[in-house]
């Protein structure tokens, strides 16, 4: 299964080594992180070393090299949301879920990390769950909005 979808990434980009970062980009998002043995089957087929394809993987924020949650919260806490409270709600979120800032709960569900900004600064305090943004959160509203996830 894995082998398959690597080969059909790498062939995606006609095994071009200039287009590592779109090929981790496409491997990332099929597992929510980027599996070593992805990693070391890239740098076989490319002929690029592994150092290399780690170098990149690790210079970029978006990359991962542990698993991810399904479900990536990123928790504003930035002046406006912090102003108005954010950090007790990210207290609260980790409290509810079980982990801190950059882990992954248990169930591979939540990934939990602290951004500075997410640009919509009139709804703080926001987060970002997926690709959806939440905003004018309390500690009363922030989980019952994590839980619609949970489905």
């Amino acid at each position: 299964m894995i082998e398959s979808k690597i080969t059909e990434i790498i062939e995606k980009y006609g095994k071009d080594t200039h287009a590592i970062v779109a090929i981790l980009q496409d491997i990332q998002e099929a597992h929510n992180y980027l599996p070593r043995e992805e990693l070391e089957m890239l740098s076989k087929e490319l002929d690029v070393p592994l150092s290399r394809i780690l170098s990149v993987a690790t210079f970029y924020k978006a990359f991962s090299l542990t698993p991810k949650g399904k479900y990536p919260i990123n928790f504003c806490l930035g002046t406006a949301c912090h102003v108005r409270g954010g950090a007790r709600i990210m207290e609260k979120i980790e409290r509810e879920l079980g982990i801190k800032r950059g882990e992954t709960s248990e169930d591979l569900k939540f990934s939990l990390d602290e951004v500075r900004c997410l640009g919509c600064c009139g709804l703080a305090p926001v987060m970002m769950v997926g690709k959806e943004i939440h905003g004018k959160l309390t500690e009363s509203t922030v989980m019952p909005t994590i839980n619609k996830y949970k489905i």
